[in-house]
């Protein structure tokens, strides 16, 4: 069976493309920036002014403190210590805590299209592993038995799952660490700063000339092609795709890494691509999962009564929904139908 995972440098590259420019050669537009490894994916860090290597050095310090803790393969994280002890209480770092706490209340606020406890199930297809394979009825059916969010329960600082039950925050962690990082540059004194965790990208203030970031998003049936490019500051803009992580099956069929919760099976309700826009990045991770898993209705539906956040939906029917809040997009592509989400 064929495979396909799009590394994180070539998701940096034409997932978001990022056109920044810095004008002068003065200390408020010195650049600094970095490359990092981790999250199994490629990261890259620019920040501008004077104190923008401390900040970026900082970031990548707390970058790998919270991988050691939401980690679903490291054996000493939280994550993992969590999954290795159903049915007994764990207790954990604040940061932990914190995330899962916000992962679980997005679960509900979205009637569970998002679940952290889906992991058991991504790894039956071989999603976390590499080795794919199509899972029969009766196994999907065993292993749905073990999920559900409302299997996770917290303490005052600890966790505790039902025996069995396993999670994953792979869903959350990089825009929780986005907006950690936000913080960082922040505290800093860097108000100039561009995140990308792999996709996920994270704007803090403007480029250096006063002027918004361009973000693209990726045509998600090629790659090659940018379907608008969205001018933004001070937000996250996080997308989901079918073309991210994914094998063709000896059926012939696209299986991709995002699970329905509800079917055990890959979301296929429409959606094949979805990005949300908003000032929080774990807010904007959670929800890109969750609108593509809802199908187009909806995650239209959700996207009326969510002001907080804007979005950019494509569907398999070559239609392209956009929330009134970003009609000042350019470069769209003829390619898709465009609607507008009136609100």
């Amino acid at each position: 069976m064929k495979t396909k995972k799009i590394s994180s440098a070539l998701i940096l590259m034409l997932t978001m493309l990022i056109f920044c420019s810095c004008t002068g050669n003065n200390e408020e537009n010195k650049e600094y920036t970095k490359d990092i490894f981790a999250m199994d994916t490629f990261m890259t860090i620019k920040a501008y002014g004077d104190k923008a290597e401390i900040a970026v050095d900082e970031a990548e310090r707390e970058i790998v403190r919270l991988e050691s803790l939401f980690s679903v393969t490291d054996k000493k994280s939280d994550i993992s210590r969590i999954n290795k002890n159903g049915g007994q209480f764990v207790k954990v770092e604040e940061d932990t805590l914190d995330l899962i706490g916000t992962a679980l209340d997005y679960c509900r606020e979205t009637d569970g299209a998002l679940d952290i406890t889906v992991y058991p199930i991504l790894r039956e297809w071989g999603f976390t592993t590499g080795e794919y394979k199509i899972p029969d009825n009766e196994r999907i059916r065993e292993l749905l038995e073990l999920t559900g969010y409302r299997k996770v329960r917290l303490g005052e600082n600890t966790v505790l799952l039902d025996d069995g039950t396993e999670i994953d925050l792979g869903s959350a962690a990089k825009g929780y660490t986005g907006d950690r990082i936000a913080e960082i540059m922040q505290k800093n004194g860097v108000d100039s700063a561009l995140i990308n965790l792999g996709g996920n990208v994270q704007a803090v203030g403007t480029k250096p000339d006063g002027s918004k970031w361009k973000v693209g998003i990726q045509d998600p049936e090629n790659s090659g092609e940018i379907v608008c490019t969205l001018s933004v500051s001070d937000c996250a803009v996080v997308t989901s795709g079918n073309y991210e992580r994914y094998f063709v099956g000896a059926d012939g069929k696209k299986y991709w890494h995002i699970i329905d919760p509800k079917t055990g099976y890959p979301a296929d309700n429409g959606v094949i691509s979805a990005s949300v826009i908003g000032k929080s990045g774990v807010m904007c991770d959670a929800l890109s999962t969750a609108l593509f898993v809802m199908g187009t209705e909806k995650a239209i539906a959700f996207c009326k009564a969510h002001r907080e956040i804007d979005a950019v939906i494509i569907t398999s029917g070559k239609k392209m929904y956009v929330t009134e809040g970003l009609e000042d997009m350019s470069a769209v592509s003829d390619k898709y139908e465009l609607s507008l989400i009136k609100r």
